[in-house]
């Protein structure tokens, strides 16, 4: 047996017991319920972790050498690991995932960048972008693509893990489980950050050619992905939070469309701008995106505490981001028991040379007795982790404080 193989089958095994236990069907419950709008408790979640400085007793350490074994071996790992450590409610699938193969002519450009990186072990970097998109006769550089899905070369990676784990863990084979609108991520990087803000001032006609642009590359690849059957149902989790719900159509295995996906949509740079601003610049455009979708969530790390009125006009909404710097109390107000507040905590928590367990408490009380207030469904993530000190400690001791608060909430 290749010892690519061998190293595949122990951890597997391993894996199919954890995915095999208990409290993965009670964590299923937890989020399917908040989603649901039927809390039973929050549902509590740690993602986006910085690995390079999780890694201290060598089980992150990939030793396969085929790329395709690697990168399944690294899920294993990494999930794995997680699962012994801080768990929190994490769902273990009990199954393996390779993605379909899809092959795109791309948009016509491509990021160009200066990074800084810092010395730190972290895959966080500093980025300024070069202006690609200076007028409108640059928006003819952005052209729309064609995907191409290789189901050959699908099959074969499919067969290929089958063949050395498929009699212990299922192998499926999945596409697109959501659709994200995330087009002022783009535009930054096409564009630059501050040509943004003065343009929206200075050019708004121009940044609406832009963003119906962008936005109708996005629609065109969804159409496409509806056609080559791309889209597939049962996601993991939601952009790090609870995914599963009972209001969307459909099996694993069916005919999927947009309707039986989430849409996930977000303008995080526009934290700092008007509400009136964001709903004409990017909220008027989500209604025609990730509204028509069977369920929608919107909100990244620009607050919304201010502006849950104009986000509740997009169709099918049922989540809402509440970030660190939102007013927790103000927006679990405004939300009430329409949605779900997906509250995430602030990682600077752990980004310190030892966790503040008193203040830590605070802050999650501060969250558990709004949303308790106002009726809240909601779902608490620890995302965005740029360090934590090399000290893999803090996210242990943050998951077992804030997994005490919710139980006994």
């Amino acid at each position: 047996m290749h010892p690519d193989v061998v190293i595949l089958r122990a951890l597997a095994r391993d894996y199919a017991a954890a995915a095999a236990a208990p409290r993965n069907d009670a964590c299923r419950a937890l989020h399917r319920a908040c989603n649901d709008l039927r809390m039973i408790r929050p549902v509590v979640l740690i993602d986006e972790i910085p690995w390079p400085q999780m890694d201290l007793d060598g089980s992150l350490t990939c030793r396969c050498w085929d790329p395709l074994f690697r990168d399944i071996e690294w899920g294993l790992r990494s999930r794995l690991f997680k699962f012994r450590h801080f768990p929190a409610d994490m769902i273990l699938p009990p199954h393996v995932s390779v993605p379909k193969v899809v092959h795109s002519t791309g948009i016509g450009i491509q990021t160009q960048e200066e990074i800084l990186k810092s010395a730190d072990p972290t895959t966080i970097v500093s980025h300024a972008y070069v202006d690609q998109l200076k007028d409108e006769a640059d928006l003819e550089k952005l052209t729309f693509p064609t995907l191409t899905y290789d189901a050959e070369q699908t099959r074969a990676m499919w067969n290929r893990v089958g063949e050395a784990i498929g009699d212990i863990l299922p192998v499926r084979m999945v596409g697109r489980t959501s659709l994200g609108i995330n087009t002022w991520d783009d535009i930054p990087r096409y564009h630059g950050v501050e040509n943004i803000f003065i343009d929206l001032i200075d050019r708004p006609a121009f940044m609406h050619a832009l963003v119906r642009r962008i936005t109708a590359i996005k629609m065109h690849e969804l159409a496409q992905c509806e056609a080559l059957g791309l889209l597939d149902t049962g996601p993991e989790t939601l952009h790090c939070t609870p995914a599963l719900v009972s209001d969307l159509p459909g099996e694993v295995g069916d005919s999927v469309t947009r309707k039986n996906i989430w849409g996930r949509g977000m303008a995080q740079i526009f934290g700092s701008v008007s509400a009136a601003m964001h709903e004409e610049f990017d909220i008027a455009y989500m209604i025609d995106t990730i509204g028509t979708c069977g369920l929608a969530y919107y909100g990244c790390c620009e607050p919304l505490h201010n502006k849950v009125d104009i986000v509740a006009k997009i169709p099918n909404l049922r989540k809402i981001g509440c970030t660190p710097w939102a007013d927790t109390e103000a927006e679990a107000e405004a939300v009430g028991k329409r949605f779900v507040l997906s509250v995430k905590t602030n990682p600077a928590a752990v980004a310190v040379p030892r966790l503040e367990r008193d203040v830590l408490r605070r802050e999650i009380s501060r969250i558990l007795d709004a949303c308790r207030r106002h009726g809240c469904s909601c779902d608490i993530t620890l995302k965005d982790i740029s360090t934590c000190c090399n000290r893999p400690e803090n996210l242990v001791e943050w998951e077992q404080t804030v997994m005490e608060m919710v139980r006994n909430a």
